[in-house]
């Protein structure tokens, strides 16, 4: 207990992007796992009784209210080479690091893999429990390996790729046991390091139109790693808003997967809409793409809009109007959004950000 410098009536306004106005009972900074281990000591439980919350970049996260949960602030730092074997690099690095820095650094020391990742918001803790994706790649195509503190016993266990149960933005630290011997992390144990497999012989991943056009505009028909990381920054700061000029945490939406049949009767009735095949014959929708269809781009509820330049972001319309969202404005908006898409498509689009 003597390592838990607890923090008391701590404004989160700054810790999470969408800027919501927020504080918290009891925080955490967490600079290493020993932290996560005290917790587990009787003395902390009453710290604990409302269970607890974890805070890296805060990018994918809507605050409804005061968190009476005790705040855990990622705050570890540390990226290194660990490992190798015949076919990858074995990059390691802390919960807390910044992930965009981690794609940034890992190409800077020659390990190629993450660029299609390049600017997504958040930490690297939070990267496998969103089984983050963008650009044709998911964490799970370069993951190797986590380490993880149980917090109700502070013993620390790691988990390889299989043991974590990836799914699309989905991950075993989403979900909460349903019964005894069921296999959920959710508000169990806090991610302390990840580990990432980057291959040692390279090939570009390029089928999303976006980057096939960026190709195009530039002239490149053969880009190395960095031009990839490149034009995907380049991409994203065109299309997303910076969360440090207005409040967003970035894709609000989960692009829906469909049957091709369902696919089918949608493009009858829309033949533009934006659609991907996936190698399991499911086709995946641009969820942007129907809420733009269904006119919310630039609308807006109370302080809280829609990004003129991309429907899929929500945004905090806070330095326009000089009042900060609520998360129940957030909320409000969300839903009617998702009304919309089902009354017009008959599609149920899932949030991506966790609501607290």
């Amino acid at each position: 207990m003597n390592d838990l410098k607890i923090e008391e009536n701590i404004s989160l306004d700054a810790y999470n992007t969408f800027g919501i106005a927020a504080r918290a009972r009891h925080l955490l900074r967490v600079q290493h796992g020993d932290q996560l281990t005290a917790l587990a000591d009787p003395a902390a439980q009453p710290l604990l009784a409302h269970g607890f919350l974890v805070l890296g970049g805060g990018s994918n996260i809507i605050l409804t209210g005061d968190a009476r949960a005790l705040v855990l602030k990622m705050e570890n730092r540390g990226m290194a080479l660990v490992d190798e074997d015949a076919k990858h690099w074995i990059v390691q690095a802390a919960a807390g690091e910044t992930w965009h820095d981690l794609v940034a650094w890992s190409l800077q020391q020659g390990y190629a893999g993450l660029e299609n990742l390049a600017l997504i918001p958040g930490s690297v803790g939070a990267a496998p429990v969103q089984n983050i994706g963008a650009y044709g790649l998911e964490l799970q195509d370069r993951f190797h390996s986590l380490d993880a503190v149980e917090i109700a016993t502070g013993r620390t266990f790691s988990l390889d790729a299989a043991q974590c149960g990836f799914g699309y933005r989905d991950s075993v630290f989403k979900h909460t046991p349903a019964r005894a011997g069921d296999y959920g992390l959710a508000g169990q144990a806090v991610i302390t390091q990840v580990r990432l497999a980057l291959p040692k012989v390279w090939k570009p991943e390029l089928g999303y139109l976006d980057i096939q056009r960026k190709m195009q505009e530039l002239g490149i028909t053969q880009p190395t790693p960095q031009q990839v990381f490149n034009m995907v920054v380049a991409i994203r700061r065109a299309k997303l808003p910076d969360p440090a000029v207005v409040g967003n945490a970035g894709s609000f939406f989960k692009n829906p997967v469909v049957s091709p049949e369902q696919c089918a009767d949608i493009i009858a009735r829309e033949p533009n809409i934006v659609h991907y095949p996936l190698p399991d014959g499911t086709i995946k929708l641009a969820a942007g793409w129907l809420i733009d269809a269904c006119g919310w781009r630039g609308k807006s509820m109370g302080n809280a809009g829609v990004y003129p330049k991309q429907a899929l972001v929500l945004v905090n319309r806070h330095a326009e109007t000089g009042v900060r969202a609520t998360g129940g404005e957030v909320m409000t908006l969300a839903r009617a959004i998702q009304t919309s898409v089902y009354e017009r498509f008959g599609i149920r689009l899932e949030m991506e950000p966790v609501v607290v």
